[in-house]
């Protein structure tokens, strides 16, 4: 897609420092991180979300990515929480698939938090 700001990152459109890249996937930090360790994780290709048909081979390509993103930001021996948000209930801001890893400091047990009222 010609206006995804991920589309234009997994380009090389945009710059970004990466963590991770391989065929399928490239991986970066969140340019408004929500913990001291705030990586995304995209494919290469453009899909909306895990709704979008998304072949098996780039979905394990997410997965696979995330420990080796985790072992890299130093995360891997303290832990860190893997987020895929999908949809407007799920406030996903950018419609392009992608892994939230994020890690670094304590997290609180619950593990979302929803709007009043909903």
């Amino acid at each position: 897609m010609s206006d995804c700001i991920f589309c234009k990152v997994a380009a090389g459109e945009i710059p970004a420092t990466l963590i991770y890249e391989d065929d399928h996937v490239v991986a970066f930090d969140d340019i408004a991180p929500q913990a001291p360790v705030h990586s995304l994780i995209i494919p290469r290709a453009h899909y909306r979300d895990l709704a979008d048909d998304v072949p098996a081979e780039v979905l394990a390509a997410l997965l696979g990515a995330v420990p080796r993103v985790a072992a890299a930001k130093g995360v891997d021996a303290s832990g860190y929480r893997v987020i895929i948000n999908t949809g407007e209930h799920a406030s996903q801001t950018v419609k392009h698939l992608h892994v939230h890893l994020m890690g670094g400091a304590q997290m609180v047990h619950g593990m979302v938090t929803f709007a009043e009222g909903e």
